[in-house]
Protein backbone atom coordinates (compact mmCIF):
# COMPACT_ATOMS: atom_id res chain seq x y z
CA UNK A 1 0.00 0.00 0.00
CA UNK A 2 1.34 3.03 -0.87
CA UNK A 3 1.23 5.43 2.68
CA UNK A 4 0.90 9.44 1.26
CA UNK A 5 4.24 11.37 3.20
CA UNK A 6 2.95 14.16 5.33
CA UNK A 7 4.12 17.42 6.84
CA UNK A 8 3.05 18.51 9.57
CA UNK A 9 2.20 22.83 10.04
CA UNK A 10 5.28 24.65 10.10
CA UNK A 11 6.28 28.11 12.17
CA UNK A 12 8.97 30.31 11.23
CA UNK A 13 10.97 32.84 13.41
CA UNK A 14 10.32 35.84 12.74
CA UNK A 15 12.77 38.10 11.02
CA UNK A 16 12.33 42.15 12.38
CA UNK A 17 13.58 45.00 10.82
CA UNK A 18 13.97 48.32 12.46
CA UNK A 19 13.28 51.57 9.94
CA UNK A 20 12.94 55.12 11.12
CA UNK A 21 8.72 54.83 10.95
CA UNK A 22 8.54 51.91 13.40
CA UNK A 23 7.71 51.93 16.81
CA UNK A 24 6.96 49.08 19.65
CA UNK A 25 3.45 47.55 18.82
CA UNK A 26 4.97 44.32 17.05
CA UNK A 27 5.65 43.53 20.77
CA UNK A 28 2.94 45.07 22.90
CA UNK A 29 0.51 44.12 20.43
CA UNK A 30 1.71 41.36 18.62
CA UNK A 31 3.84 39.71 21.14
CA UNK A 32 7.35 39.53 18.54
CA UNK A 33 10.72 39.41 20.69
CA UNK A 34 11.55 43.00 20.04
CA UNK A 35 14.85 44.58 21.80
CA UNK A 36 14.29 47.88 24.23
CA UNK A 37 14.94 49.91 20.34
CA UNK A 38 11.85 52.43 19.34
CA UNK A 39 11.38 51.68 15.42
CA UNK A 40 10.38 48.07 14.98
CA UNK A 41 8.94 48.76 11.67
CA UNK A 42 8.28 45.19 10.37
CA UNK A 43 8.58 41.49 11.07
CA UNK A 44 8.86 39.42 8.39
CA UNK A 45 7.07 36.04 9.03
CA UNK A 46 7.15 33.42 6.01
CA UNK A 47 10.12 34.94 3.18
CA UNK A 48 12.34 33.63 0.69
CA UNK A 49 14.50 36.86 -0.19
CA UNK A 50 17.55 35.69 -0.66
CA UNK A 51 19.66 36.80 2.17
CA UNK A 52 16.39 36.91 4.29
CA UNK A 53 15.39 33.75 4.44
CA UNK A 54 12.64 32.43 7.24
CA UNK A 55 13.85 29.91 9.64
CA UNK A 56 11.54 26.87 10.64
CA UNK A 57 11.57 27.36 14.05
CA UNK A 58 10.55 23.91 15.88
CA UNK A 59 9.22 20.63 14.52
CA UNK A 60 10.91 18.00 12.27
CA UNK A 61 12.21 20.37 10.26
CA UNK A 62 13.81 23.07 12.70
CA UNK A 63 16.71 24.99 11.15
CA UNK A 64 15.89 24.36 7.70
CA UNK A 65 15.86 27.97 6.02
CA UNK A 66 12.62 28.08 3.14
CA UNK A 67 15.08 27.37 -0.05
CA UNK A 68 16.14 24.51 2.03
CA UNK A 69 12.70 23.46 2.26
CA UNK A 70 12.27 24.45 -1.64
CA UNK A 71 14.38 22.42 -2.89
CA UNK A 72 14.33 19.04 -0.41
CA UNK A 73 10.16 19.00 -0.07
CA UNK A 74 8.67 20.78 -3.04
CA UNK A 75 5.83 18.99 -3.82
CA UNK A 76 5.60 18.27 -0.19
CA UNK A 77 5.36 22.24 0.68
CA UNK A 78 3.98 23.69 -2.79
CA UNK A 79 2.13 21.25 -4.28
CA UNK A 80 0.44 21.98 -7.61
CA UNK A 81 2.81 24.67 -7.44
CA UNK A 82 5.97 22.47 -7.08
CA UNK A 83 9.01 23.63 -9.15
CA UNK A 84 9.06 27.05 -8.37
CA UNK A 85 12.44 27.98 -7.19
CA UNK A 86 10.85 30.26 -4.96
CA UNK A 87 8.44 30.64 -2.81
CA UNK A 88 5.77 32.97 -3.83
CA UNK A 89 4.91 35.29 -0.88
CA UNK A 90 6.16 37.37 1.48
CA UNK A 91 3.52 37.72 4.33
CA UNK A 92 4.69 40.34 6.96
CA UNK A 93 3.23 42.35 10.16
CA UNK A 94 3.80 46.10 10.16
CA UNK A 95 3.79 48.78 12.66
CA UNK A 96 3.57 52.39 11.53
CA UNK A 97 4.98 54.52 13.96
CA UNK A 98 5.48 57.61 11.75
CA UNK A 99 4.52 58.52 7.62
CA UNK A 100 6.20 55.59 5.31
CA UNK A 101 7.89 56.96 2.37
CA UNK A 102 5.30 58.03 -0.49
CA UNK A 103 5.85 54.92 -3.04
CA UNK A 104 5.27 52.76 -5.23
CA UNK A 105 6.21 48.86 -6.69
CA UNK A 106 6.42 47.63 -9.95
CA UNK A 107 4.44 45.30 -11.96
CA UNK A 108 6.31 41.68 -12.96
CA UNK A 109 7.54 43.48 -16.59
CA UNK A 110 9.12 46.32 -14.97
CA UNK A 111 10.50 44.50 -12.07
CA UNK A 112 12.92 42.22 -14.24
CA UNK A 113 13.77 45.30 -16.06
CA UNK A 114 15.89 47.43 -12.67
CA UNK A 115 16.18 43.39 -11.39
CA UNK A 116 16.23 40.09 -12.99
CA UNK A 117 16.32 38.03 -9.64
CA UNK A 118 12.93 40.66 -8.71
CA UNK A 119 9.26 39.97 -9.12
CA UNK A 120 6.50 42.67 -9.21
CA UNK A 121 4.57 44.09 -5.92
CA UNK A 122 1.06 43.05 -5.66
CA UNK A 123 0.11 43.64 -2.13
CA UNK A 124 -2.79 43.67 0.44
CA UNK A 125 -3.21 45.32 3.62
CA UNK A 126 -5.29 43.84 7.30
CA UNK A 127 -5.67 46.84 9.35
CA UNK A 128 -4.98 44.97 13.00
CA UNK A 129 -5.04 48.59 15.27
CA UNK A 130 -5.56 52.17 14.08
CA UNK A 131 -5.70 55.33 16.31
CA UNK A 132 -9.16 57.14 15.79
CA UNK A 133 -7.27 59.63 13.07
CA UNK A 134 -5.04 57.18 11.61
CA UNK A 135 -4.93 57.56 7.62
CA UNK A 136 -3.09 56.31 4.65
CA UNK A 137 -2.06 57.69 0.91
CA UNK A 138 -4.26 54.85 -1.57
CA UNK A 139 -3.84 55.72 -5.29
CA UNK A 140 -3.58 59.55 -6.64
CA UNK A 141 -6.78 62.15 -6.72
CA UNK A 142 -8.27 61.51 -9.98
CA UNK A 143 -6.20 62.83 -13.25
CA UNK A 144 -3.20 63.39 -12.14
CA UNK A 145 -0.86 63.07 -14.68
CA UNK A 146 3.23 62.32 -14.65
CA UNK A 147 3.88 65.53 -15.67
CA UNK A 148 1.72 66.58 -12.40
CA UNK A 149 3.01 64.33 -10.33
CA UNK A 150 6.74 65.47 -10.67
CA UNK A 151 6.35 69.04 -10.42
CA UNK A 152 4.20 68.03 -6.80
CA UNK A 153 7.44 66.35 -5.95
CA UNK A 154 9.52 69.39 -6.59
CA UNK A 155 7.88 72.19 -5.10
CA UNK A 156 6.76 69.92 -2.05
CA UNK A 157 3.25 69.96 -2.53
CA UNK A 158 3.02 65.91 -3.32
CA UNK A 159 0.02 65.83 -0.74
CA UNK A 160 -2.11 67.55 -3.02
CA UNK A 161 -2.35 64.94 -5.59
CA UNK A 162 -2.35 61.85 -3.60
CA UNK A 163 -5.69 59.83 -1.75
CA UNK A 164 -6.05 60.17 1.86
CA UNK A 165 -7.73 57.80 3.32
CA UNK A 166 -9.13 57.05 7.32
CA UNK A 167 -8.77 53.58 7.81
CA UNK A 168 -10.49 51.38 11.21
CA UNK A 169 -9.35 48.05 12.54
CA UNK A 170 -11.00 45.27 9.81
CA UNK A 171 -10.29 47.39 6.87
CA UNK A 172 -8.51 45.40 4.05
CA UNK A 173 -7.11 47.39 1.25
CA UNK A 174 -5.78 45.95 -2.44
CA UNK A 175 -2.85 47.72 -3.64
CA UNK A 176 -2.32 46.42 -7.13
CA UNK A 177 1.55 47.19 -8.46
CA UNK A 178 2.01 50.94 -9.86
CA UNK A 179 -0.28 52.12 -6.83
CA UNK A 180 1.02 55.10 -5.42
CA UNK A 181 1.13 54.70 -1.58
CA UNK A 182 2.19 55.47 2.34
CA UNK A 183 1.17 54.16 5.47
CA UNK A 184 0.47 56.55 8.17
CA UNK A 185 1.46 56.78 11.51
CA UNK A 186 -1.13 54.86 14.44
CA UNK A 187 -1.49 51.69 12.25
CA UNK A 188 -0.83 48.39 12.40
CA UNK A 189 -1.91 45.94 10.01
CA UNK A 190 -1.75 42.40 8.33
CA UNK A 191 0.94 42.33 5.05
CA UNK A 192 -0.07 39.69 1.97
CA UNK A 193 2.24 40.28 -0.98
CA UNK A 194 4.27 38.68 -3.81
CA UNK A 195 7.39 37.74 -2.97
CA UNK A 196 9.33 40.99 -3.74
CA UNK A 197 11.75 43.71 -1.83
CA UNK A 198 11.42 46.19 -4.85
CA UNK A 199 10.11 49.74 -3.89
CA UNK A 200 10.78 53.31 -5.47
CA UNK A 201 10.28 56.13 -3.57
CA UNK A 202 8.96 59.30 -5.08
CA UNK A 203 9.12 61.53 -1.40
CA UNK A 204 10.21 60.91 1.92
CA UNK A 205 8.91 63.98 3.20
CA UNK A 206 12.00 65.90 3.66
CA UNK A 207 13.38 63.47 6.20
CA UNK A 208 16.90 63.30 6.77
CA UNK A 209 18.89 60.76 8.90
CA UNK A 210 21.19 60.93 12.07
CA UNK A 211 24.31 62.06 9.88
CA UNK A 212 21.85 65.09 7.97
CA UNK A 213 21.22 62.33 4.58
CA UNK A 214 18.30 61.83 3.45
CA UNK A 215 17.24 58.10 2.06
CA UNK A 216 17.72 58.03 -1.56
CA UNK A 217 15.03 58.71 -4.12
CA UNK A 218 14.22 56.51 -7.42
CA UNK A 219 11.73 59.82 -9.14
CA UNK A 220 11.55 58.71 -12.86
CA UNK A 221 11.70 55.05 -11.32
CA UNK A 222 8.29 55.83 -9.37
CA UNK A 223 6.92 57.68 -11.90
CA UNK A 224 7.77 54.91 -14.70
CA UNK A 225 5.62 52.77 -12.30
CA UNK A 226 3.12 53.99 -11.28
CA UNK A 227 -0.56 53.62 -13.36
CA UNK A 228 -1.87 56.75 -14.14
CA UNK A 229 -5.68 55.44 -14.37
CA UNK A 230 -5.86 53.96 -11.38
CA UNK A 231 -6.94 57.14 -9.09
CA UNK A 232 -7.93 56.63 -5.66
CA UNK A 233 -8.39 53.21 -4.00
CA UNK A 234 -11.08 52.55 -1.74
CA UNK A 235 -11.50 49.89 0.98
CA UNK A 236 -12.59 46.04 -0.35
CA UNK A 237 -16.41 45.07 0.42
CA UNK A 238 -16.30 41.97 2.09
CA UNK A 239 -17.84 39.10 -0.01
CA UNK A 240 -19.72 36.88 3.13
CA UNK A 241 -19.62 33.36 1.79
CA UNK A 242 -19.34 29.64 3.22
CA UNK A 243 -16.30 28.16 3.48
CA UNK A 244 -15.21 25.15 4.89
CA UNK A 245 -18.54 24.50 5.71
CA UNK A 246 -18.86 28.05 8.35
CA UNK A 247 -19.02 31.48 7.50
CA UNK A 248 -16.29 33.76 6.24
CA UNK A 249 -15.69 36.73 4.43
CA UNK A 250 -13.52 36.82 1.00
CA UNK A 251 -11.50 39.71 1.01
CA UNK A 252 -9.40 39.52 -2.17
CA UNK A 253 -9.10 37.22 -5.10
CA UNK A 254 -5.85 38.34 -7.29
CA UNK A 255 -3.72 37.05 -9.86
CA UNK A 256 -1.54 36.38 -7.23
CA UNK A 257 -3.37 35.59 -3.67
CA UNK A 258 -6.78 34.94 -2.55
CA UNK A 259 -7.44 34.81 0.85
CA UNK A 260 -10.45 34.64 3.22
CA UNK A 261 -11.19 36.25 6.82
CA UNK A 262 -12.70 34.08 9.44
CA UNK A 263 -14.53 35.28 12.79
CA UNK A 264 -16.79 32.29 13.68
CA UNK A 265 -16.46 30.36 16.52
CA UNK A 266 -17.33 27.24 15.03
CA UNK A 267 -15.03 24.62 14.53
CA UNK A 268 -14.17 23.21 11.05
CA UNK A 269 -12.01 20.59 8.91
CA UNK A 270 -9.41 21.72 6.34
CA UNK A 271 -9.06 18.74 3.90
CA UNK A 272 -5.79 18.46 2.00
CA UNK A 273 -6.35 19.68 -1.43
CA UNK A 274 -2.88 19.46 -2.70
CA UNK A 275 -2.42 23.57 -2.10
CA UNK A 276 -0.08 25.01 0.46
CA UNK A 277 -2.49 27.24 2.92
CA UNK A 278 -1.00 30.00 5.04
CA UNK A 279 -2.88 30.86 8.43
CA UNK A 280 -2.43 34.49 9.99
CA UNK A 281 -3.61 35.87 13.32
CA UNK A 282 -5.63 38.56 13.72
CA UNK A 283 -6.78 38.53 17.22
CA UNK A 284 -8.53 36.26 19.67
CA UNK A 285 -7.31 32.76 19.59
CA UNK A 286 -8.26 29.30 17.63
CA UNK A 287 -6.37 25.79 18.45
CA UNK A 288 -5.11 24.00 14.75
CA UNK A 289 -4.94 20.46 15.31
CA UNK A 290 -3.20 17.96 12.83
CA UNK A 291 -3.46 14.21 12.60
CA UNK A 292 -2.93 11.39 10.07
CA UNK A 293 -3.95 7.73 11.24
CA UNK A 294 -0.85 6.16 9.48
CA UNK A 295 1.38 8.73 10.66
CA UNK A 296 2.99 10.21 13.89
CA UNK A 297 2.64 13.76 13.00
CA UNK A 298 0.01 14.89 15.26
CA UNK A 299 0.38 18.49 16.76
CA UNK A 300 -1.41 21.36 18.15
CA UNK A 301 -0.26 24.83 17.57
CA UNK A 302 -2.26 28.37 18.83
CA UNK A 303 -3.11 30.45 16.27
CA UNK A 304 -3.18 34.25 17.87
CA UNK A 305 -2.94 37.82 16.67
CA UNK A 306 1.00 37.81 15.68
CA UNK A 307 1.36 34.25 14.76
CA UNK A 308 1.88 32.90 11.32
CA UNK A 309 1.09 29.36 10.25
CA UNK A 310 2.30 27.49 7.04
CA UNK A 311 0.15 24.55 6.11
CA UNK A 312 2.30 22.42 3.51
CA UNK A 313 -0.01 20.92 0.71
CA UNK A 314 1.20 17.79 2.65
CA UNK A 315 -0.26 18.44 5.60
CA UNK A 316 -3.04 15.73 7.36
CA UNK A 317 -6.32 16.99 7.58
CA UNK A 318 -6.37 20.22 9.79
CA UNK A 319 -8.95 21.04 12.64
CA UNK A 320 -9.49 24.72 13.44
CA UNK A 321 -11.00 25.17 16.69
CA UNK A 322 -11.48 28.89 17.48
CA UNK A 323 -12.32 30.79 20.64
CA UNK A 324 -14.96 33.26 20.59
CA UNK A 325 -13.12 35.98 19.32
CA UNK A 326 -11.02 34.56 17.28
CA UNK A 327 -10.44 36.41 14.05
CA UNK A 328 -7.83 34.99 11.50
CA UNK A 329 -7.00 34.66 7.52
CA UNK A 330 -7.16 31.72 5.01
CA UNK A 331 -4.32 32.83 2.30
CA UNK A 332 -3.70 30.95 -0.73
CA UNK A 333 -2.34 31.18 -4.18
CA UNK A 334 -4.43 30.77 -7.25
Amino acid sequence: MLIRFVMEPLIFQPILKRIRWGGRKLGSLLRKPIGPESDYAESWEIADQHSDQSVVASGTHQGLTMQELLKSHSEQVLGRHAGLSQFPLLIKYLDANDWLSLQVHPDDSRAKQYDVRENGKTEAWVILDAEPDAQIIAGLKPGVTSEELRAAIENNTVGDRVHYMGVQRGDCIFVPAGTVHALGPGVVLAEIQQQSNLTFRLTDWGRLDANGNPRPLHIQESLDCTDFNRGPVRPVTPTRIQRHGVEAEKLVESAYFVFHRFRSSQSFVIEPTNEFRILMGLGGNARILSSHPDHQVDSALTLTAGTTILLPAAAPQITVCPEPDAEFLEIQCP
